[in-house]
This record gives C-alpha cells, structure tokens and sequence, in this order.
C-alpha cells in the first residue's frame, strides 16, 4: 500500500458539487506528496477543478455514509502518514508546518485538529474552540477504518498511541450563506436525529428545547460567541436550532437513515 519512504504524507478529501471551495482547500493542501478525492456524484466543476490541480479523484456516486467514502480512500493511499480533510476546510500556514515536523518525526500517534469557524464572510477567531477537536493525522499503517453516520473518526489498529494536538487549526467555511446554512442544518438534523435514534434516545420539544438553550448559551457565553458580532450570534443560533431539530425529528419525522447524500 505504501510505494516509498519517499512519499510521506497523502491528505484525503470528500466532494459534493463543491466548485466554489475546492481549489482553495487543493491549495492549502498541496505540500502533501498525495492528494485523494473522493466524490459522492457532483453535478458541477469539483471534480475538474480538482484534477486539474493535480489530484488523485475518484467517484463514488454510491453514497453511504462519510465512513464509508473515507474507506473508499484508504486502499488508494501511497505514503506512510494519512490527514482527511473536507472541501470546505483550510488548512493554515501554521498547521501546515506542525503536520510537517509530524511526518518528519516518524512518530507512531494520532494528531488532533480543532477549527476556526468563518461563517457568514468573518473568522470567528475570538470564539473559544468551536468545533473540531478531531483526530486527522495517522500512520497509514494503523488505520483500521472510519466509523461514524456523521463526525467521522478512525478506529485504529493500536489505540494505545499517544495522542498529541496540533496549536495551529483548520479554517472551516461551513456557513457561507444563512440560506445554505438552512439546508445543512436540515441534513444535520435528520443525520443527529438517526445517531440518537441507534442510541436508544427519546425525542420531543422539551427535549429539544433542552438541548437547543444549554448549547445556545455554552457556544454564545462560554465560548465567547457574543465576542464576534452578528456572525457570531448567527452561529451560534443555527448550531441551538440543530439540536432542537434533532429531538424534532425523532418524535414526529422518524430518520430516513444514512442513504440521503449531505455535505458538511
């Protein structure tokens, strides 16, 4: 699976008519030796763009999950460390340079990532760590497979490796618009509801209403929302809604399941 010493590091990301994002994020992420995409059926540019730009790109219009498409990725991989990233993430020149003295030390560990939120045109850079908080960085050889209707994450062949983070963070363009907000945070919600329903949870408004109200006031006072203007209320807002909708949807809306393609 892994060609050379030479080729150290594959970063691998997930497509959905994602023209507008993906050659910023190609990018940001061409100092890998690989770069994979995995699409999920684009109607538009994304998988041009992205091979233009010198990308390994696949199609999988047989979508079943996130895990699944990250699986697809791993046979493909040709170098010793393995990053995954979406199409609407950045990754900065601080943690461009972390990931490097990474896959240079030769370490056998698992580097976790948190995000900067850029919602609405502005970088919620004053709000504490929003998001994120995500393994990314592996030894490909210790991968044993991704896990995960949504959010993701590698199961690993030894879990006893140290875990380490990285100080320098993802850009992640998430919230572009409120209206594209609206659609994620419907396919977010339904996504929520069905992770809930697998854990035997019970839905409702209370439940909701519950959830939505603690999670409005850790993001906006906790962690400093109130500190980035109406971009930051908006965030804040939309992320209380999800988890109302989650509760929402499993009393009255049972969850379709994972088979609804979604982007992040």
């Amino acid at each position: 699976m892994i060609e050379s010493p030479a080729n150290r590091l594959c970063v691998g990301i997930l497509t959905l008519n994602e023209e507008r994002r993906i050659a910023r994020c190609i990018e940001s992420a061409s100092f890998a030796d690989q770069i994979i995409v995995i699409d999920s059926g684009s109607t538009d540019a994304t998988r041009d763009i992205a091979a233009r730009m010198g990308a390994d790109v696949h199609l999988f219009p047989d979508w079943q999950g996130f895990a699944v498409q990250r699986n697809r990725m791993l046979p493909l991989v040709k170098c010793e460390y393995f990053f995954f990233l979406d199409a609407d993430e950045v990754i900065t020149d601080e943690l461009k340079r972390e990931i490097q003295r990474a896959v240079a030390s030769g370490d056998n560990a698992a580097w976790k990532v948190y995000w900067d939120q850029v919602a609405f045109g502005k970088a919620l850079s004053r709000m504490a760590k929003t998001a994120g908080g995500v393994k990314r960085l592996f030894r490909t050889d210790n991968i044993l497979e991704f896990k995960g209707v949504v959010h993701e994450y590698a199961q690993l062949k030894d879990e006893t490796v140290p875990a380490r983070v990285f100080k320098g963070r993802l850009l992640h363009f998430s919230r572009d618009t409120v209206y594209e907000s609206l659609l994620k945070l419907a396919q977010y919600s339904q996504l929520g509801a069905r992770r809930r329903e697998q854990a035997g949870k019970k839905g409702g408004v209370l439940r909701g209403l519950g959830s939505a109200i603690s999670n409005f006031v850790r993001f906006y006072v906790f962690r400093r929302g109130f500190m980035c203007g109406p971009q930051g209320f908006l965030f804040c807002l939309l992320v209380a809604l999800e988890c109302f909708f989650r509760y929402a949807i499993l009393e009255y809306d049972p969850p379709q399941g994972a088979n609804a393609v979604v982007k992040r």
